[in-house]
């Protein structure tokens, strides 16, 4: 596999990384409020911006960990198998569970972040 094929093949995994981490705050910050009026009106940015920065952050460490995962264990293990896609897209499910799950206890329970 030429390093072009395989960067190619990273980046269009990292952006379904970076899906799954928007998605995750998505869920997270709940619908877009409605717009405020008067002096609040200039805060009204704050919801894009929390969206945009921390999804990227957690799409980021999603991906990390996936390209992580994928380097030492999946190469080995899924080498000619028919349904190796699905079960990359499982992996980062799963991965992308449990950095939501360490997210909210960071920041709920424990008071972190």
């Amino acid at each position: 596999m030429t390093i072009f094929k395989r960067l190619l093949n990273y980046l269009i995994w990292t952006l379904i990384c970076f899906l799954a981490g928007f998605a995750h705050m998505r869920i997270i910050l709940g619908p877009k409020p409605a717009p405020s009026t008067g002096f609040m009106k200039m805060f009204d940015w704050v919801y894009g911006v929390a969206l945009i920065q921390v999804g990227a952050i957690i799409g980021g460490i999603i991906a990390v960990l996936y390209i992580l995962v994928d380097i030492f264990y999946l190469k080995k293990k899924l080498n000619q198998r028919k349904n190796a896609i699905g079960l990359r897209l499982l992996i980062i499910i799963g991965i992308a569970i449990v950095v939501g799950v360490t997210h909210y206890v960071l920041e709920e329970v424990v008071d972190v972040i």
